[in-house]
Order: structure tokens, then C-alpha cells, then sequence
């Protein structure tokens, strides 16, 4: 087949038009980075006594509905406190597609990292001096992680001391604080993720945010946010807070008071994933 001169230029001019559309077009707008802290409650089901709870267990079904569950909030990065053994939570971290890090506890509650991106360092309570025995009883790890864009990512991993004298706890902070002050200094990006067992009306709360952390729930939360328990949430103890130029990118926070996450108090045979609720916080790039 034959064509004519004027249908060649038009063609020609045709591709030229697109190529160049193309190559002045905006990039595509970077993928929200999607952050869960979650205390797990050992996978386990809540409250582990109920029937089904043990069935689950019984029938190695846990880490399938924690992975199902927590997937459908497409999670870039995700904090486990009190966690099950770690091939549970390498199980999770497979079906999700994501790296894993475990933090040993210095008690009987092991933390967990799991992230889509690399994993490139890792460090467990990395404080200047050794740690006291007292001291991360719970866990506290420390790791870099690096994002699509190159930008590297610090998160901290935590679950700080339980009781309602915050003596230990405020020690554990302090720690932490000091161990945190060359990059806060230096204003990189970081996370704090996990359950800090202590409200925001408390003198370890101060502590954070004199140190110059942001809570992505107070910034842009609604309501007050309770994470804690999954049937009738009272208190709010579990935390996605930010430093660095991170901290300026957070479009949402809120407790995932909802599906596998939420009991229903309706019916006697339910349990949920765990006694808490997930904290979800989103971080669009500019």
C-alpha cells in the first residue's frame, strides 16, 4: 500500500506531538507511604479464651487473617508489638510481601518491623551504654529503611513499660531521647511507632513532643482516637508519631476501629485480632 506525501508528514507529525506530550508530562505523583503500629496480643485472638479464638489458633489460621486483614489497608510499613514467634511473624511478613525485622525483648514481648522497602540496618535498643536490665522490658529497636526515592526512612520500633507508675516508662524515654538526638538534631525523617502505653495528657507525652517529635493523631485526627480495647476503645496508647521533614507530609491518623480489628460485643462466640486496635497514619510526598 502506497501512502502520500501529505499522509507521511501528518503521520510523522502525529508521533511528534505525542513523543513530546510525553516527554514535558509531570512525573507520576509519588504512592503515599502507609504506616500501621500494632500491638498483636501474641496473635493470640482476644479475648483467647473464646472458642473460636482456639480454633483459630488450633488450626495455624492466625497469621492468614492477620496477613488478609491488615492487606487491606495496603501497608508500606508496619510496627507488632507483643509478638507471637517468629515464624509466625515471618509468615505474616511473606504473605504481605514484606522484609522483616524482629527486636528480642528483654522480657517475653519481642517487637516486629516489616517493611516493603529494603531493611538496610537495624540496631535493638541502641542505647549509648548498656541497657539496665529494668530497662526495654517490653522492646525498642531502631532501624533505617530505604524509600523508593533513595530517601532513607529511620523508624523506632516500641513498647514501653506497662504499669500505671510511669517511673520506668519515663526512664525508658529519656533513653530513647538521647539515643534519637543526633537525628533529631540533624532533622532527618523518623518514625516512633508502637504501643507507649501512656496517654497524651502525661509527663512521658511531654517528653516526645519537647524532644520535637509530632503526633500524626493530634495534627490530623479526629475525635479522641482510643486504641484500646478493641470492644470499647477508652484509651489511646498506641502511636504513629514523626520527626524531620516526614512529620509535615502527614495527610491522616486514625485507630482502625473496624472489621477483624473491632469485637463485636453482639456476639458471645466472637474475638478479635487483638485486644488493640491498629493506629494508621498516611504521609504524602510533596
Amino acid at each position: 500500500m502506497t501512502i502520500s506525501r501529505r499522509q507521511f508528514c501528518g503521520a510523522v507529525g502525529a508521533s511528534l506531538t505525542v513523543a513530546n506530550a510525553n516527554l514535558f508530562a509531570d512525573e507520576p505523583k509519588p504512592k503515599p507511604l502507609r504506616v500501621i503500629a500494632y500491638n498483636i496480643y501474641k496473635l493470640t485472638g482476644w479475648p483467647n479464651e473464646r472458642n473460636l479464638a482456639k480454633q483459630a489458633v488450633a488450626k495455624g489460621q492466625m497469621a492468614r487473617r492477620l496477613a488478609m486483614e491488615l492487606a487491606l489497608y495496603d501497608p508500606d510499613i508496619i510496627n507488632f508489638s507483643e509478638s507471637p514467634s517468629e515464624k509466625l511473624t515471618k509468615e505474616v511478613a511473606e504473605l504481605l510481601g514484606m522484609n522483616h525485622v524482629r527486636f528480642p525483648s528483654g522480657g517475653n514481648w519481642p517487637g516486629t518491623l516489616l517493611s516493603k522497602f529494603e531493611i538496610i540496618e537495624s540496631q535493638n535498643a541502641p542505647m549509648k551504654t548498656e541497657r539496665p536490665k529494668e530497662l526495654f522490658t517490653r522492646h525498642w529497636g531502631r532501624a533505617t529503611v530505604k524509600l523508593p526515592s533513595d530517601e532513607k526512612l529511620i523508624v523506632h520500633s516500641a513498647h514501653l513499660y506497662p504499669t500505671a507508675d510511669p517511673t520506668v516508662r519515663l526512664r525508658e524515654i529519656r533513653a530513647m531521647i538521647e539515643s534519637m538526638k543526633p537525628d533529631l538534631d540533624a532533622k532527618r525523617s523518623m518514625l516512633l511507632i508502637g504501643d507507649l502505653n501512656h496517654g497524651p495528657d502525661t509527663d512521658e507525652y511531654k517528653l516526645w513532643i519537647d524532644a520535637g517529635w509530632v503526633d500524626t493523631f493530634a495534627k490530623v485526627g479526629k475525635g479522641d482516637g482510643p486504641t484500646i480495647k478493641s470492644d470499647i476503645p477508652q484509651w489511646r496508647i498506641d502511636y504513629v508519631m514523626a520527626a524531620g521533614p516526614i512529620a509535615d507530609r502527614v495527610v491522616e491518623s486514625k485507630p482502625l476501629f473496624e472489621g477483624a480489628f473491632r469485637l463485636n460485643i453482639n456476639d458471645e462466640e466472637s474475638f478479635a485480632l487483638s485486644d488493640h486496635l491498629p493506629q494508621l497514619a498516611v504521609f504524602e510526598w510533596k
